[in-house]
């Protein structure tokens, strides 16, 4: 089982909640599937939420279209840290 974790700063938990709640068809389309979503305890400015995926490789190039668009839409876009987890 492959995961992915995603670190986010600057945003409000309730509005990433909502994103990703807009956004949760696609992601599945695309073979993810939300599994957790934390503030950061000591950092209310930081967001973390986790995916499992099918695909790690489909996950990766997901992520890499969408942020390349956002970033050719506004370069100053605020794009989550994007961690790749295999499991052992």
């Amino acid at each position: 089982m492959s995961h992915m974790l995603a670190r986010l700063r600057n945003v409000k938990p309730e509005v990433i909640k909502n994103v990703l709640r807009r956004d949760a068809d696609q992601h599945a389309k695309e073979g993810l599937t939300l599994e957790y979503l934390w503030q950061n305890a000591d950092d209310k400015n930081e967001v973390l939420f986790l995916f499992r995926t099918t695909d790690l490789e489909k996950a990766k190039q997901f992520i890499d279209r969408v942020h390349s668009r956002a970033l050719r839409e506004n370069p100053d876009s605020n794009l989550p840290q994007m961690i790749y987890l295999e499991e052992n």
